[in-house]
């Protein structure tokens, strides 16, 4: 359910459940984490989050929150570990983001999103809280009252709202093609230039 693949100098992982709108369980939340945990550890300078299929991912696998993935730490883990990653990290996001699946995205330096993309964070609704780093990583973003509209007023935004917040940094037809046309840059550089100019953040 996640594929970890190298792509123009980039490490590129998928998440790859599209039949489920990549909805996370916590085996695929613990997948992410390792991959993301071995990028670091190889040295990777450029990391690209994305998801098969036409959804992003639909956050927390349904079944599972019946389970109690909706209360699991792994979620604030991998957004921790993807934070804490030493070199450019980029969010390909190829449809709409939703839930649980806000926190890695928020967690990346960049985003980049295709045109039919939405973004919404359902917890209100559901009687679920946010993670707890997302709504601070969210209003450094776009600022405290839009990201009140997104988690407590439950909001849904398009991909050219989303942009023009700042939630996402540019709008394309391939996110992933574009996300390395954003990392062209340090693609091109030696690794630990990288991480020595990820470290001035």
């Amino acid at each position: 359910m996640i594929r970890a693949e190298d792509r123009g100098g980039a490490r590129v992982i998928t998440l790859d459940r599209a039949g489920k709108a990549n909805a996370l369980t916590r085996d695929m939340l613990a997948a992410l984490d390792a991959a993301v945990a071995q990028a670091a550890a190889e040295g990777v300078a450029v990391l690209i989050l994305t998801g098969a299929g036409k959804v992003f991912s639909a956050g927390a696998d349904l079944e599972g929150m019946a389970q109690g993935l909706g209360h699991a730490p792994e979620w604030e883990v991998l957004s921790a570990r993807i934070a804490a990653f030493p070199g450019l990290t980029l969010a390909a996001l190829n449809g709409t983001l939703a839930g649980g699946a806000f926190g890695m995205v928020l967690a990346c330096d960049l985003r980049v999103a295709v045109p039919g993309a939405e973004f919404f964070y359902p917890v209100m609704k559901r009687g679920y809280l946010p993670q707890p780093s997302d709504p601070r990583r969210l209003a450094a973003l776009v600022g405290p009252a839009r990201a009140k509209q997104i988690i407590l007023a439950g909001r849904r935004i398009g991909a050219t709202e989303a942009r023009d917040w700042g939630l996402v940094d540019l709008v394309a037809e391939d996110a992933v093609e574009a996300a390395l046309g954003l990392a062209a840059d340090a693609l091109g550089a030696e690794g630990v230039h990288v991480r020595r100019m990820k470290a001035m953040f």
